[in-house]
C-alpha cells in the first residue's frame, strides 16, 4: 500500500512539473505579441528573468557567488543561450511559434548523437526509432511543400535546428558546471546565467543597430509576461518537481510544452495546417518522447 504522504507528494511534484511546460510554452506566443526585434525579446526576457531571480535569491537570503570557475562557465552557457534565443525568436517570426517550437526541441537528438560520439555511450532502441521518425515528421510538417515556399520560411526552419544545436550545447555546459558547483542554489545560478545573456544580446544589439526601446503597452506586458513565465516560474517549478518525478514520466510531462506551442499557434495565430502536416507534427512529438526518455 503506498503511503498517502508520499502519493500527495508524487502527485504535486507531477503537477509542478506539468504547471511549468505549460508556462514556457506561451514564450513563443509572447514573444511574437511583442513589437520589438528578435535580440530586443530575448534581453528583456533574461533581463526581467534575472531580476525576478535576484529577488528570491536574496529573499531567501542564499548565495549569489559561487567562484570564477561557475562565473567563467557561466559566460559560455550565456553565449549558447544567447545564440539560442536570437536564432529562436527570428525563426517564431518566419515560421510561428508553433513549429519553431517544435522543432526547435530536437536539442534531444543532438544531444543523443553527442552522448555516443564523445561519451560512448549506447545506442538505445528508444533513440533508434526517434531518429528516423523525426526525420519522418520533419518532412511531413515542413519538407513538402519545401520548394513552393519562400525564403524565410527556409530561413525559420534552419534557425529552428540551429536553435536546438544551441540548446543542445548550453545544456551540456550547464550539466558541468552544475556537477562542478553543487552548493549554488538553481535560483541564483540561472540569475547569473540570465545576467551574462543579458549583456551578451545588449551588445548584439549595438552591433546590429537594433533598438532596445520597448514602444507600447501590449510589448511590455508581453515581455514581462515572458521574463516571468519563460525564465522565471516555469523552471522553477520543474526544477522543483523533477527530483520527485518517475523518470518514465517526465518526458510525458515535457512534451506539454512543444504541444501546447502548436496549439497557441492554431488558436492565437491561426496557422494553417493540412492533415499531413498534423501528421507529421505527431510523429515529431512521439520521436522527441522517445528522445527524453530512458
Amino acid at each position: 500500500m503506498v503511503d498517502p504522504a508520499l502519493a500527495r507528494e508524487r502527485l504535486i511534484a507531477r503537477l509542478q512539473v506539468m504547471a511549468g511546460a505549460s508556462m514556457i510554452s506561451f514564450s513563443a506566443v509572447f514573444v511574437k505579441l511583442a513589437h520589438v526585434g528578435p535580440t530586443t525579446a530575448g534581453f528583456y526576457r533574461v533581463l526581467f528573468g534575472g531580476l525576478v531571480l535576484v529577488a528570491l535569491v536574496l529573499i531567501k537570503g542564499e548565495p549569489l557567488w559561487a567562484g570564477w570557475r561557475f562565473f567563467l562557465t557561466s559566460i559560455l552557457c550565456g553565449l549558447m543561450f544567447a545564440l539560442d534565443l536570437g536564432f529562436w525568436h527570428r525563426s517564431i517570426h518566419y515560421i510561428g511559434p508553433g513549429l519553431a517550437t517544435l522543432l526547435s526541441n530536437f536539442q534531444v537528438f543532438f544531444l543523443g548523437a553527442f552522448g555516443i560520439l564523445v561519451f560512448k555511450e549506447k545506442l538505445t532502441w528508444r533513440l533508434g526509432l526517434a531518429i528516423p521518425l523525426s526525420m519522418t515528421g520533419l518532412y511531413l510538417v515542413a519538407g513538402l511543400n519545401w520548394h513552393r515556399l519562400g525564403k524565410d520560411y527556409h530561413w525559420g526552419v534552419v534557425f529552428s535546428l540551429i536553435t536546438a544545436v544551441c540548446y543542445a550545447v548550453y545544456i551540456l555546459v550547464l550539466r558541468w558546471s552544475r556537477a562542478h558547483v553543487r552548493r549554488l542554489p538553481v535560483e541564483a545560478g540561472l540569475a547569473i546565467i540570465s545576467f551574462t545573456t543579458a549583456g551578451i544580446l545588449g551588445l548584439f544589439s549595438v552591433l546590429t543597430g537594433e533598438s532596445l526601446a520597448i514602444p507600447d503597452g501590449q510589448t511590455w506586458a508581453a515581455l514581462i509576461g515572458y521574463g516571468l513565465f519563460g525564465q522565471v516560474f516555469g523552471w522553477v517549478f520543474i526544477s522543483k518537481g523533477l527530483p520527485r518525478t518517475a523518470s518514465s514520466q517526465v518526458g510525458l510531462f515535457l512534451l506539454i510544452q512543444p504541444t501546447l506551442a502548436f496549439i497557441w499557434d492554431l488558436l492565437f495565430f491561426s496557422r494553417p495546417t493540412t492533415a499531413v502536416e498534423a501528421l507529421g507534427a505527431c510523429l515529431a512529438l512521439g520521436a522527441i518522447y522517445l528522445g527524453v526518455t530512458r
